[in-house]
């Protein structure tokens, strides 16, 4: 079954990655064009008069062989035009093999005239890169050199950084080990895996709960920890009108947005009564929310509510919900709130839960004043308090839109050009956002989960896709992942050959806990792995590149983001166990190069945890082209053919564990 693994090209000098290696070329001929010249100065230097006759025969010897090339390739181009008048069709598809072909070919033969001059392997980046997080102010530096003065900036701030500035591959931690799995993963992470210090075990929050062993975190050591969490949830369903938390898709709720969630408990819990919760906290240095969070294998990325929206569609999360987390809802006139309002869907929930809610706490003046500009502000968004219990409070979200035009005062409803429903990035909005889009649907009057995945021909109808296109889709991913789902087996690297007879085992449904998808389109992908029954869940990433279809994947009650794969990804390093591109090496290549192939693969290597998974599908050519560029990562690569298509091509890829040195 097995072949010998292509390990690419290796030894030293670095070749730029443009398709099939036409920049190899451009080095050969370059030595070719020395080499002629060279033989010209020594044609006419003093006393090698007796070399220039053989010299002159090895040269025309080689304009023979020119001269042969070219009738050949005019004989090729002759019989190709003579036959096109029967099937075009027939012979344009083949001709564009056979140029693809060839540029395999001659990139093989570029391979191995360039000896020595060949891709090399990168090196291992220096400790201070452990956590690395492009776009965010990164103080490790700071903190060995002790300023611990240094500010910490919150806010996002990408400055496109090429592969040149960090050719280098981010090493784990010393003592790192690979992550359980689930359920048990869910519960307990290596202590190692994880930057912390102590200090954020201090605030005793309820979603900050965690036992500290020797070796491990564990988040479900006693009844504390689990009755916390579970009373909480209780709490807030009878605070909405139902019986319990079991009861919250019954009204609408599939998705949650957790602000400054903790450590995550809130949405491990609630992810076992089918409600997904993505959890977004400011980057820190250590105790981190999110690292901690995705340790666990639940959703969560870097996000902060500071000065820019959040990139997320209006009108997706049926809940959001905010524990101690830290943002003071008052200030700057309420804009936090409406940044709220603008995600939330009409009738959806706010849950706040705050120490300034508390009957002692609002004995203090300066207290009161803030806890009733927040209130007063919620009223004039039009949300309705449902109930307040000791420290939390939960509004509802209107779902009538002529409420917006009984109010007194509060912002104004955006205007057509200020309504964007995929906002990246953009300054916070100070007005009510989308009022006119046709996705204004009530959560109570949603189709439920898991039946809300499968959406109709009128939902689908306001994202523009048809219903036919739409279920061939999903029957294409169907097959996918059955024939994904078998090459997650390092025996698909081995070069030993199998018994005649034997099967590879199958890999456990539990093998991954999550999938970042880097080209999501409808969120296909993700749908197929929940109708095969695997356990993880799936980050959909729609690039700004390509159509934006992030508001279609959040109706059908998944999770996604927008994103510029230019850039890099909100989350720390080791934080994914698969990466899935289909089709974005061809998106990103019509973009004329913003950035280079190796710029996006050192961002997947930085994300992808050790002995994680990679699978690429694309066309021929730039798979060929990949393949190449992987080599520099130190991967292990297989390529497959697709269905007998010779047009495309998968590479299943697997980081391998590189060990610190000591």
């Amino acid at each position: 079954m097995s072949r010998p693994l292509y390990r690419g090209l290796s030894g030293g000098g670095r070749v730029s990655d443009d398709i099939g290696g036409y920049k190899m070329f451009d080095q050969k001929y370059q030595v070719k064009d020395s080499l002629e010249n060279g033989f010209g100065h020594e044609a006419t230097s003093p006393g090698r008069g007796a070399r220039s006759r053989p010299s002159l025969t090895l040269l025309l010897l080689k304009l023979g062989l020119v001269l042969v090339t070219i009738l050949a390739l005019l004989g090729s181009l002759y019989w190709a035009v003579s036959i096109s008048n029967s099937s075009r069709h027939n012979i344009s598809h083949g001709y564009r093999r056979l140029q693809e072909q060839l540029v395999a070919d001659l990139s093989d033969i570029g391979e191995l005239s360039l000896g020595k001059a060949r891709l090399k392997e990168l090196e291992f980046c220096p400790p201070e890169y452990e956590n690395y997080v492009p776009c965010y102010y990164n103080i490790s530096e700071s903190l060995d050199l002790g300023d611990h003065e240094a500010p910490i900036e919150y806010e996002r701030q990408c400055v496109r950084e090429s592969a040149i500035d960090r050719d280098c591959l981010i090493l784990p931690p010393r003592n790192y080990r690979i992550p359980l799995r689930w359920p048990s993963g869910r519960d307990i992470i290596w202590k190692e895996n994880v930057k912390i210090t102590g200090q954020e075990f201090s605030s005793g929050s309820l979603t900050k709960r965690m036992m500290v062993e020797e070796e491990h975190i564990s988040f479900h050591s006693d009844s504390l920890m689990v009755d916390g969490v579970e009373d909480y949830s209780h709490q807030i369903a009878e605070m909405i009108g139902l019986r319990n938390e079991s009861n919250f898709n019954e009204a609408g709720v599939r998705t949650v947005l957790d602000i400054g969630c903790g450590f995550g408990s809130f949405g491990a819990h609630l992810f076992s009564k089918q409600l997904l919760t993505l959890c977004i906290a400011n980057y820190e240095v250590a105790g981190s929310q999110v690292q901690l969070t995705l340790e666990r294998g639940i959703p969560a990325m870097i996000g902060s509510f500071a000065s820019k929206q959040l990139p997320y569609p209006y009108l997706s999360f049926d809940m959001l919900h905010c524990a101690r987390c830290g943002i003071e809802w008052e200030k700057n006139d309420g804009i936090f709130l409406v940044e709220v309002d603008r995600l939330l869907r009409p009738g959806g929930y706010f849950v706040w839960t705050s120490l300034m809610n508390t009957h002692r706490s609002l004995r203090d003046k300066e207290n009161q004043r803030k806890w009733t500009s927040i209130r007063d502000f919620a009223e004039n968004l039009c949300w309705d308090m449902l109930s307040q219990q000791d420290e939390t409070i939960v509004w509802k979200k209107t779902s009538k839109k002529k409420c917006y035009s009984s109010r007194k005062s509060g912002p104004a409803v955006c205007g057509r050009s200020h309504d964007i429903e995929s906002p990246y990035y953009q300054p916070l909005n100070p007005c009510i956002a989308g009022t006119r889009s046709q996705r204004w649907v009530p959560i109570e009057y949603r189709t439920p989960w898991p039946t809300q995945a499968k959406l109709n021909s009128t939902e689908l109808d306001i994202h523009g896709v048809h219903l036919e296109y739409f279920a061939e889709d999903a029957a294409n991913w169907n097959s996918v992942v059955r024939n994904y789902w078998s090459l997650l087996s390092p025996l698909i690297f081995s070069d030993h050959p199998k018994r005649p007879g034997d099967e590879d085992p199958a890999p456990p449904f539990n093998m991954l806990r999550n999938v970042l998808d880097m080209n999501a389109r409808f969120g296909g992908f993700n749908a197929a792995l929940l109708d095969a029954g695997k356990s993880a869940w799936v980050m959909n990433v729609v690039p700004r590149s390509g159509p934006n279809y992030l508001p279609l994947i959040f109706d059908r009650g998944f999770i996604g983001v927008q994103h510029d794969w230019c850039e890099a990804f909100p989350t720390y390093p080791r934080t994914y166990d698969m990466m899935h591109a289909d089709g974005l090496l061809s998106l990103e290549k019509h973009q004329k190069h913003r950035c280079s192939m190796l710029d996006i693969f050192l961002e997947i290597d930085r994300i992808l945890r050790p002995e994680g998974w990679v699978i690429l599908h694309d066309s021929a050519p730039l798979i060929q082209e990949a393949r190449s560029v992987i080599t520099q990562l130190k991967w292990d690569t297989r390529m497959m053919e697709v269905n007998g298509n010779n047009d495309e091509k998968l590479l299943v890829c697997q980081k391998p564990f590189f060990m610190k040195q000591q």
